[in-house]
């Protein structure tokens, strides 16, 4: 298994999991009050466009040969601690 392949498989499944998060937070916005709802849909919208910038860098990831990945890597790192930190900061607001 290359560095790139054990990166990227590492990366992903952490996707997986803060897919979940955001699934979790969206069943919690179903439930929640009006104005709750309104606040957690808001901050929904901002993680889904996190999310899918993130699965474009993982894509973008993907189809960098090995002599390549190294230059994508820093536009995947900083999008995934993005999306992480938003993620976090949503939780605690409506966890």
């Amino acid at each position: 298994m290359t560095n790139k392949h054990a990166y990227e498989q590492k990366l992903r499944a952490q996707f997986d999991e803060w897919s979940a998060e955001i699934d979790k937070l969206r069943a919690k916005a179903d439930k929640a009050d009006a104005d709750a709802k309104i606040a957690l849909n808001r901050e929904l919208d901002d993680l889904r466009q996190k999310r899918d910038e993130v699965q474009q860098k993982l894509d973008d990831l993907s189809a960098a040969g090995e002599e390549a990945w190294g230059d994508v890597k820093a536009g995947v790192e900083q999008a995934t601690r993005t999306l992480g930190d938003a993620l976090a900061q949503a939780q605690s607001r409506f966890g």
